[in-house]
This record gives C-alpha cells, sequence and structure tokens, in this order.
C-alpha cells in the first residue's frame, strides 16, 4: 500500500499587497529627500509610489532604479528594485531604510528608469496605451543608463507571493 499527499498553494495578489511594497519604497525615498536636499520633491515620491503599486498589482515590474544620475549614469545613493515571484511561504519583508548619508550629488539630477516584464509587452499597443494613461508618471522608451558603482543588495520587501529586492548603489 502506498500513501501520497499533495499540497496546492495558490494565492491571488491584490491591491493591499502592492500598497504594502508601495509603502516601503516611498518611505526609501522619503529618507533619500531628508538627507539629500529635499529631492526627491514629495509629489514625486506620491507619484512613483501610485505607479509602483499599480505596476506591481498588475505584474508589470522587471526592476526600476531611482535615483541620482550623473554624466548618463545612476550614482550613490541611487536604489534599484526588482520585482520576483516568491515560492513557498517563507518570505522575507525587511523594514526600509539604511540609506548611506554622504554621497556626493553635485551636479545630478533626480530620476528613475523603470523596466517592464514580458507580461507588460505582451499586451497589445491599445491595452498599454490605456494602462499608462492611468499612471500619474508618463514614462518614455529609452535605454536604462548605467551605474557608477556596484550594486550592493541589502532589502527585501515582499505580501502576497510577491517581492521587490532592493540594491543600492555604491561606490567603489
Amino acid at each position: 500500500m502506498t500513501l501520497s499527499t499533495t499540497f496546492t498553494e495558490s494565492s491571488t495578489y491584490t491591491i493591499t499587497h502592492a500598497r504594502h511594497v508601495g509603502a516601503k519604497v516611498a518611505t526609501d525615498l522619503r529618507r533619500i529627500q531628508r538627507l539629500y536636499d529635499g529631492r526627491p520633491t514629495d509629489t514625486q515620491i506620491a507619484n512613483y509610489e501610485a505607479e509602483i503599486i499599480a505596476l506591481m498589482k498588475a505584474g508589470y515590474v522587471d526592476h526600476v532604479t531611482y535615483g541620482f544620475k550623473r554624466n548618463g549614469s545612476f550614482i550613490e545613493p541611487s536604489l534599484r528594485y526588482a520585482a520576483a515571484e516568491i515560492l513557498g511561504s517563507a518570505a522575507i519583508d525587511d523594514d526600509p531604510g539604511k540609506i548611506r548619508p554622504g554621497a556626493n550629488i553635485a551636479g545630478a539630477t533626480f530620476t528613475s528608469f523603470l523596466s517592464y516584464t514580458s507580461a507588460w509587452w505582451a499586451l497589445s499597443d491599445t491595452q498599454r496605451a490605456k494602462a499608462k494613461a492611468e499612471l500619474p508618471i508618463q514614462r518614455s522608451t529609452g535605454t536604462e543608463p548605467g551605474i557608477t558603482g556596484y550594486l550592493h543588495q541589502d532589502r527585501t520587501y515582499s505580501a502576497g507571493g510577491r517581492s521587490l529586492q532592493r540594491a543600492t548603489i555604491r561606490n567603489f
């Protein structure tokens, strides 16, 4: 006699899950704001948060970088968030923070770059246009900027089976 057991796990990623993760991104951006000349602005932070929530909910974020760009490259203290699906129930959900103060941002502008998932590109042009129209940020197509320094993965924010893995850009 043989005995077998099967487990099935399913979850639905809700707007509540996306808001939980989006709030942590917004908290990181507010800490950068406090440490670095009031940039990004409150309006930018609110728009970035609303955008990441909507795109995470729909499964359209591959990765996004927020931070300071100088000479065409992101510099410290920029942050890159990479989206991932979580397998199993053991998910890490860190507290936001640990933004290093004192980086040289002279001559740099605050900006962001978002890379979409294959699910986004599988949408028709009409579907993508409709989804973009509902977002607070109207992004254009472009080449992803490089980084000056290296990426140091230091945080993971998760809820409902999806996560954003944060890496900070650090100087060599």
